[in-house]
């Protein structure tokens, strides 16, 4: 629900403001970062998510490293409305999407470490990639979790969906409170992007 901050009683006088149908509605997410090294802030994962792609690029960059494999990093900006990343080159072995650890009752993750998900509402995960994950994790000494999360989907679901072949995981910083008013630590995104590291052998 939006509420105008205008005097308007009917749709004409809202058009007349220069609104209309379709139009993009942009709400201040009021981010934050603590002292004690919290991060908060409205769409936490989706920010989180692209930062530690940013960063592993960069670092790559700085360090020149390469990867052993060849890998490709995709930006998905449809994650919300459930096509996400359905738009996936078909020659791709495996995809791992960098979303957000859920954190709460009957969940082992935290705002601290990096979650990596063995099954969710749309099915278990490769069985391969999720060794694979855990592996770096173990390798590169991050603090994580695995967890379970019967009502959460991700991107590699439109992916599958879209009829691509592939082997699939989901790693992320552990996020409080999805979907609102969100809340994470940078040890949980230092955590993923150790993760991160491993699994593309760096």
């Amino acid at each position: 629900e939006v509420r105008l901050d205008e005097e308007v009683k009917s749709a004409e006088d809202v058009k007349a403001l220069g609104i209309d149908n379709g139009d993009f509605v942009f709400i201040d997410p009021k981010f934050t970062m603590t002292g004690s090294g919290f991060l908060k802030s409205r769409f936490i994962d989706d920010k989180a998510s692209a930062v530690l792609l940013l960063l592993l690029l960069r670092w790559c960059s700085e360090k020149k490293a390469a990867f052993r494999h060849p890998t490709r990093i995709y930006f998905v900006v449809y994650e919300e409305v459930g096509h996400g990343a359905s738009a996936l080159a078909r020659d791709i072995d495996e995809f791992v999407t960098v979303d957000m650890g859920c954190v709460g009752l009957d969940l082992a993750g935290s705002e601290y470490a990096v979650s990596i998900c063995a099954k969710d509402s749309g099915g278990p995960y490769s069985y391969e990639v999720v060794g694979k994950l855990i592996d770096a994790a173990k390798a590169e000494g991050a603090d994580y979790a695995v967890d379970v999360y019967p009502h959460y989907g991700s991107d590699v679901e439109a992916t599958l969906g879209s009829g691509c072949d592939i082997r699939h995981g989901l790693i992320g910083a552990g996020v409080y409170a999805s979907h609102g008013y969100e809340r994470s630590h940078l040890d949980g995104v230092y955590n993923t992007l150790k993760v991160l590291k491993g699994y593309l052998k760096i």
